[in-house]
């Protein structure tokens, strides 16, 4: 089978860049044929037989004449319908396999998938994997930012809410750019044309079932997992968090609850735009970020983690991660969280942004060493799909 992995980077830059990359190596390894599709860039890692991309769009950055015409871009990009056709046309593709477009590619890139397959009689499955809200919520998270408050205005179509909230970078003319692309998008009704949606979490499936029209197409599933190597590891005297270091993953809050739990001893791995701020913290130990064994033995070591997010989370790896590391995980109820954690067995959830009940867990858990090792042992026991299990069922979205 060919599939063409399509997502608008094409290098490692978050979550999603993770899931085409091992994706790619799990259907090579099955013998699939993989190539690529998205934007250039000088860290390029993978891409197609004809070197077929689109250009590389910065929105912080280049030239005025650029900034001018990227609102256009953002919603219809002939540029990226003439460079796929190429891909199409040599690779031939089984199935094209999306993820991140909008914005960057923009969804011409479907329409010209379907004129491609429907001119050559070519049998070519269209899958969406959603790795966030993008399709049903302009700022794609749906939380504004200027509040920091969780919203689902936009729910239902209703995207006039994006620039009325001003959701996107806390600019109206950026938010009314959003509001233009996803109103253009649902009138030309190019997401008829994908056949599967794949949604992360239960959670996130419930929410793109508000569109009567994706409902008929979404199936939840959630990310894949190998257990890693199991090692002994003695735990320490820690409470671990992993991750970025922003506002909608918690961290503030969570730093404020350190500062009240001055005998409970916190390490932070990650990076992100509230690193400063921790700094006056004593009993946070900022190791920045890691990766690899470094951050496994991290992870192992720890009395239990804690994920704080506070906005509605997907399928977050690092709940994955702690668990199948047999590290118990504290984590918010909110979004995809509590469809990974088996509450009083592997770890225990808090209601999102309560700074009182988040301090009373963490307070609980530090204090009760039984109930920790309990839930350690627990975590051995922990089952999410491997990446042989999800390959079995994405195979039968694939329609092989």
């Amino acid at each position: 089978m060919k599939v063409l992995m399509i997502n608008k980077f094409l290098y490692p830059n978050g979550g999603s860049e993770t899931y085409i990359f091992k994706l790619g190596e799990l259907l090579r390894k099955n013998g699939h044929e993989v190539q690529y599709f998205g934007m250039e860039h000088e860290g390029r890692c993978v891409g197609n037989n004809v070197n077929a991309y689109t250009s590389d769009m910065d929105f912080h950055g280049g030239s005025k004449l650029s900034k001018l015409t990227y609102p256009l871009k953002t919603i219809y990009s002939g540029e990226a319908a003439k460079k796929i056709r190429l891909v199409l046309e040599d690779f031939e593709p089984d199935v094209c396999h999306l993820n991140n477009f909008n914005y960057q590619l923009t969804p011409s890139i479907i329409l010209e998938i379907n004129r491609w397959r429907k001119k050559t009689g070519h049998k070519c499955n269209i899958v969406f994997t959603a790795h966030d809200y993008q399709l049903v919520c302009p700022n794609h998270m749906l939380n504004n930012p200027n509040t920091g408050e969780n919203c689902e205005k936009c729910l239902g179509g209703h995207f006039l809410n994006c620039t009325k909230g001003k959701c996107i970078h806390g600019s109206f003319a950026k938010s009314f750019v959003g509001t233009l692309e996803a109103t253009y998008w649902k009138l030309k009704g190019a997401y008829k044309y994908i056949d599967t949606m794949i949604c992360c979490s239960q959670f996130m499936k419930t929410k793109m079932d508000t569109n009567p029209l994706f409902a008929k197409k979404t199936v939840a599933l959630h990310n894949f997992i190998d257990r890693p190597e199991a090692k002994p590891a003695e735990k320490k005297n820690y409470v671990l968090y992993f991750g970025r270091y922003s506002v909608e993953k918690g961290i503030g809050t969570l730093m404020k609850v350190a500062g009240e739990l001055p005998d409970v001893n916190f390490i932070f791995a990650g990076s992100g735009p509230l690193e400063k701020e921790m700094e006056g913290v004593p009993n946070i130990k900022n190791v920045g970020f890691r990766s690899g064994e470094a951050l496994g033995q991290l992870i192992r070591e720890a009395k239990f983690s804690i994920y704080p997010s506070e906005w509605y989370e997907n399928c977050p790896f690092s709940v994955m991660e702690s668990q199948m590391y047999g590290t118990p995980v504290l984590g918010a109820d909110i979004g995809g969280i509590p469809e990974l954690i088996r509450v009083n067995e592997t770890g225990e959830l808090f209601k999102s942004g309560d700074v009182g009940e988040l301090k009373q867990k963490i307070r609980d858990l530090w204090n009760d060493n039984e109930k920790v090792a309990r839930y350690t042992e627990n975590c051995k026991n922990v089952s999410f799909d491997t990446a042989d299990e999800y390959y079995g069922k994405l195979m039968r979205i694939y329609g092989a």
